[in-house]
């Protein structure tokens, strides 16, 4: 009896697997993606999806890749309005994306930019920073950092939504609540600090949205716009 002939399966395609496996995620999250879940999502067998993806992690990169996307245009860029307004814009765009797919954040990181979407974002990042006068070593270290720290606020804020959630309560709730918890926890002579910071009602003040990320990306820039003074010797044009 002749054996079947390897190849493709009729009416499955890379693309669709990708959509698949996206669409698993979206719902119920990474962790249960799988061959077998994705290939029961199309009515396939698992088999056959490794004519298409050789292992699950390959199949994380695709989606990570289809799902974040090509960076859009930075208007900041058009208007040449200066590398710290470019990226703040760039920083912001790239938040966005991963707030529109929280699960692509469980993602472990497999190394550098090695895919035509995630070089597009590092080479949007470079002409960001294009006037400068940074030198390119810098350059790159200052798009790893603030990439970081995106990827890393989205993260902080993804788990505590998901913790008010399990909760069932508003994130003002869990503050006083953690507050109150604080409060019997904390001795003022091994925890001077935070007893301040309980005192002065800090912790219980509302931020406003989307506090952490500007006040962050401010002290970022700040900070870059320190070292570039320093590798230039004078005055800084920012914006």
């Amino acid at each position: 009896r002749d054996r079947p002939a390897k190849g493709p399966k009729p009416g499955l395609s890379l693309e669709r697997i990708v959509a698949a496996a996206v669409g698993v995620a979206a719902s119920d999250g990474l962790a249960a993606v799988s061959m077998g879940r994705v290939a029961q999502e199309l009515g396939a067998s698992t088999m056959s999806l490794y004519r298409y993806v050789s292992a699950k992690d390959e199949l994380y990169v695709l989606m990570q890749e289809a799902a974040v996307g090509p960076p859009g245009p930075l208007s900041a860029l058009e208007t040449g309005a200066g590398w710290r307004a470019a990226l703040i814009e760039w920083a912001a765009a790239q938040r966005e994306r991963y707030h529109g797919h929280l699960w692509a954040l469980r993602i472990p990181i497999g190394g550098p930019p090695a895919t035509p979407n995630s070089i597009a974002w590092w080479e949007q990042g470079l002409q960001a920073l294009g006037d400068s006068g940074l030198g390119e070593g810098d350059k790159t270290s200052v798009i790893l950092l603030i990439s970081n720290f995106v990827r890393s606020e989205a993260l902080m804020m993804s788990d505590l939504a998901a913790a008010v959630a399990a909760r069932g309560i508003t994130p003002e709730e869990l503050m006083a609540s953690h507050e109150r918890t604080l409060k019997r926890l904390v001795d003022p002579e091994r925890h001077p600090g935070i007893t301040r910071q309980l005192e002065t009602g800090v912790m219980s003040q509302p931020d406003e949205a989307d506090y952490e990320f500007t006040f962050g990306m401010g002290v970022l820039l700040d900070g870059v716009e320190a070292l570039i003074r320093r590798a230039s010797g004078g005055d800084v044009k920012s914006a």
